[in-house]
């Protein structure tokens, strides 16, 4: 239920953001995210070094930029992320946001690939539900679309109410992004941060992990949250472990309401 993400990883202390990697891999945290977008594949050429002689423990997932994924652009992408990876083909292979190609033309060429045997699935990212239909009914339904990758934490619960209700029914994987937000974790000096600070108390854990519990209590969700330090990337894990009760979901799900729908959340 938790993987590693790698948004501004090239940001990181290179040798602590590889050590944090590879710790993921020795803790079964086997799903590694990263995209042509961050750091101009810096970020892929990180995660390559990480897992080299690794390949087969890696579940590998990378995106393509809107503005790469026309029919033959796709392709050229997928292939200079495979070079700056060092490996021979991707998991799982997302359009990173919708832009001007034709969704038939980058999803024809998902396929293509697969084909090829250089993607072994496929899915997008900041999918709306227009969205998200549209591409479903170009892929030609059921079994094709493995799953919509959105931003997704305690202060902003949005894909509630609409996004992740079509992807469990669709049986859509959905990978939450930013699962702690972007650098504004609720702090113990605020109700809802108090409010974690108490359940994590209870189960000797910290509210980052009873935060991803949290996150990851629908078997649709898994949470990426990037950890550029072994310390960081250990306590990301725990997560995994943690069993909240019904009435401490009840109480989070107090301290941190859903709202109403606003949209598409994205960062």
């Amino acid at each position: 239920m938790i993987g590693e993400g790698t948004w501004y990883m090239e940001r990181s202390d290179r040798p602590k953001a590889l050590a944090a990697i590879r710790r993921g891999l020795d803790l079964r945290m086997n799903l590694i995210d990263t995209a042509e977008l961050y750091g101009n594949g810096v970020a892929e050429e990180i995660v390559g070094e990480a897992i080299a002689g690794r390949r087969n423990e890696a579940f590998l997932v990378s995106k393509v930029r809107p503005e790469h994924a026309s029919r033959e652009g796709t392709i050229k992408a997928c292939e200079g992320s495979l070079s700056r990876l060092k490996v021979e083909s991707l998991d799982c292979y997302l359009l990173h946001w919708r832009g001007n190609h034709p969704l038939e033309e980058t999803i024809s060429s998902f396929e293509e690939l697969k084909r090829r045997g250089k993607i072994s699935s496929w899915g997008v990212s900041n999918f709306d539900v227009p969205d998200l239909e549209e591409a479903w009914d170009a892929a030609g339904g059921s079994g094709h679309m493995a799953t919509n990758q959105v931003l997704y934490h305690l202060q902003d619960r949005t894909i509630e109410h609409s996004i992740l209700p079509w992807c469990e029914k669709h049986g859509v994987a959905v990978m939450a992004y930013s699962p702690f937000g972007h650098g504004d974790f609720p702090s113990p000096a605020r109700p809802g941060g108090r409010v974690l600070q108490k359940i994590a108390i209870f189960h000797g854990a910290t509210p980052r992990q009873v935060a991803l519990s949290f996150l990851s209590r629908s078997p649709a969700v898994f949470a990426i949250p990037k950890a550029s330090t072994v310390e960081h990337l250990e306590e990301n894990a725990g997560g995994a472990k943690l069993q909240l009760s019904e009435e401490e979901v009840s109480q989070i799900d107090r301290a941190f309401p859903l709202g109403r729908s606003r949209g598409l959340p994205m960062l």
